[in-house]
C-alpha cells in the first residue's frame, strides 16, 4: 500500500505541475493571475460536483456536524494557499515566495511531532530539511533577495495553509467522502475568492482564441484551460488526497515538493523555459530528500511512555 501511495503522490505532483504553464496561456490571452486562479477552481469544482451528482451522489452529502471542517478545507487548504501565494509574489521574488510556500513539509513534520506527539525517525527531519534546501537551489532564492516583512509573513502563511491541507487530508474520518470534500472544497474556494478575482470582469472571449506565451508553442486557450482544470486541478487533487490517505501527511507533503521540479520540466517542454545547472542539481537534492524521508519510520507513542515503537511510514514531501 505504501508504494501505491507513493506512486499516487508522484503522479499527482506531475499533474499539479501543469497548472503554471497552462495558466501562462490564459494570462497571455488577457486574464489577470487571480482571474486564472478563479476559473481554475470554479471550473474544476463544478466539473467534480456534476460528475459526482450523476455517478456517486452520496459523496456530495455533508454531515451537518462536518460543515466547519468543509469550510476550513475550502478556506485554508484551497483558497488560502492560492490567494496568499499570489499576494506574496507582489512583494517578494517568485522564487522566494515559492520556497516559503513549500516550507510545508517542515511545518507538517513539526506539527506531527509537537502537537500530535508522534515520535519520528531522524530520517524524517533530515529528509524534510534536505528537500527544502534543494528547493532553495532550484528557485535560486538568493537572486534578488530582499527583506519585506509583510511579504515574508504572507509567504509563510501560504506554507502554513499548504501544511494544513495535508494535515486535513490525513485527519478526517469515514463519515466524509474524499471526492465530495475535494469537489465542495474547490467550489467553496471559488466562492471565497470572488471578491478578489471579480469574475464579472473576466474577458471570457479570451477562451475562444489561441495564445502564444513568450518562447512557447501556440495553443488554443480553451485547451490550455481544460488541461489546467481537469488534469492540474481535479485529477491532481484526487491523486494527492488518496496518496495522503494511504501514506501520511508527512510523506504526502514531502513528495508534493516534487511539484516544483516537475513544473520546471513541464515549463521547459511546453513554454520554452530553460533548465539551468541550479535547477538540475537542486532537483536531484529534492529527490534525495524525498527518498530519504519516505524510508523513515514513525512511532505512535508519546515520548514520555516506554511502550515499544510501532513502525509506520512517515516522511516528508500542491496546489493549485
Amino acid at each position: 500500500m505504501r508504494y501505491a501511495g507513493l506512486a499516487l503522490a508522484f503522479v499527482g505532483s506531475w499533474c499539479f505541475a501543469f497548472a503554471g504553464p497552462m495558466a501562462k496561456y490564459l494570462i497571455a490571452a488577457g486574464l489577470a493571475p487571480m482571474e486564472a486562479v478563479w476559473t481554475r477552481m470554479a471550473g474544476a469544482g463544478l466539473l467534480l460536483v456534476a460528475v459526482l451528482a450523476v455517478v456517486r451522489p452520496r459523496a456530495l452529502r455533508i454531515p451537518r456536524s462536518r460543515l466547519p471542517f468543509f469550510g476550513l478545507y475550502a478556506l485554508m487548504g484551497v483558497a488560502g494557499v492560492q490567494s496568499l501565494y499570489f499576494v506574496a509574489i507582489t512583494r517578494l521574488p517568485v522564487g522566494v515566495a515559492l520556497l516559503l510556500e513549500f516550507m510545508a513539509p517542515v511545518m507538517v513534520v513539526a506539527w506531527v511531532r509537537v502537537v500530535r506527539r508522534i515520535r519520528l525517525a531522524r530520517a524524517a527531519y533530515v529528509g524534510a530539511v534536505v528537500a527544502v534546501a534543494g528547493l532553495a537551489i532550484v528557485v535560486e532564492a538568493w537572486q534578488g533577495l530582499r527583506i519585506d516583512a509583510l511579504g515574508l509573513l504572507l509567504g509563510l502563511l501560504a506554507g502554513a495553509c499548504c501544511a494544513g491541507y495535508f494535515l486535513m487530508c490525513d485527519g478526517f474520518g469515514d463519515d466524509i467522502d474524499p471526492l465530495g470534500l475535494i469537489a465542495w472544497g474547490l467550489l467553496g474556494a471559488a466562492v471565497l475568492l470572488i471578491p478578489f478575482s471579480r469574475p464579472w470582469n473576466i474577458p471570457w472571449e479570451a477562451f475562444t482564441v489561441s495564445a502564444t506565451p513568450e518562447g512557447a508553442v501556440t495553443l488554443p486557450v480553451l485547451g490550455a484551460y481544460l488541461c489546467m482544470a481537469v488534469v492540474a486541478t481535479s485529477i491532481a487533487y484526487i491523486l494527492s488526497m488518496y496518496a495522503v490517505r494511504r501514506l501520511s501527511a508527512a510523506v504526502g507533503a514531502t513528495v508534493a515538493s516534487l511539484e516544483v521540479i516537475a513544473g520546471a520540466v513541464v515549463a521547459w517542454a511546453l513554454v520554452g523555459e530553460t533548465l539551468g545547472v541550479f535547477q538540475i542539481v537542486g532537483g536531484l537534492i529534492v529527490l534525495s530528500g524525498a527518498l530519504l524521508a519516505q524510508t523513515a519510520t514513525a512511532s505512535a507513542q508519546p515520548p514520555a511512555e516506554p511502550e515499544p515503537v510501532i513502525e509506520e511510514p512517515a516522511a516528508v514531501t500542491a496546489p493549485g
